[in-house]
């Protein structure tokens, strides 16, 4: 998109030229108008894009411009996801209480459309690590082609996602941009995982715990019975 801004800024000011019937070499374009180079060029008023795109049929038809290129500016993608959840513990049903994703985003030329394809990727992920599941019959045959039995996550299964840009521009592009929409899609399904896991350890402690003090406390009961009535010991 660059190359081809570029060529027609060239197309605009050779428009101009006609338009002054001066060289196209003594046109420049700044702020978004054509100007004559200088004083040898002539005394004209700036015209802005409009006005060259009003005699357009008469300096040569349409303005455009098209461009390819094998594109060489990718650079490797970074992030890491913190998930919170809640666990039920005679079900099994997962809750995502909090979920932050922090990601090396490049330069955020749109920052509000990086954090978007950020939430997206955590929310396709969160489906994959919990609800989204292809079934099949004995057969082979798919037993849940749609979106009634194929359970993909609606906004109340997801809590708000906080998102993290780490601006770190990529040296190969020339807006320092990176990739951002694939890179969040990889690990919800691992964040996922890992809390569930961490939780039902967290849990056993506790019930190893409340276990132990329970014993604790029947056998302080138990001496203490043993101390005041010795006969019913």
């Amino acid at each position: 998109m660059t190359q081809a801004t570029q060529k027609v800024v060239e197309e605009l000011k050779k428009r101009a030229a006609i338009m002054w019937d001066i060289s196209p070499e003594a046109v420049e374009w700044r702020d978004g108008k054509a100007f004559p180079a200088g004083a040898n060029a002539g005394s004209f008023e700036p015209v802005d894009l409009a006005a060259i795109a009003a005699k357009a049929a008469r300096t040569g038809g349409p303005i455009s411009a098209e461009v390819q290129i094998n594109a060489q500016g990718q650079a490797p993608g970074f992030t890491t996801h913190i998930c919170d959840v809640e666990v039920d513990k005679e079900t099994g049903h997962v809750k995502i209480l909090r979920y932050t994703a922090i990601q090396d985003v490049g330069r955020a030329i749109h920052p509000s459309y990086v954090e978007g394809q950020m939430q997206g990727g955590v929310a396709q992920g969160v489906g994959w690590a919990l609800s989204e599941e292809y079934i099949y019959d004995k057969d082979g045959r798919l037993e849940n082609p749609g979106f009634l039995d194929y359970r993909v996550p609606v906004a109340s299964d997801m809590p708000m996602i906080d998102t993290v840009l780490i601006e770190v521009p990529n040296p190969r592009h020339p807006f320092g941009a990176r990739g951002c929409g694939e890179v969040p899609i990889i690990p919800p399904m691992a964040a996922v995982a890992n809390a569930i896991v961490a939780r039902s350890e967290a849990t056993k402690q506790s019930r190893s715990a409340e276990q132990r003090h329970a014993r604790d406390r029947f056998a302080n009961a138990r001496n203490d019975i043993a101390r005041s009535c010795p006969a019913l010991a």
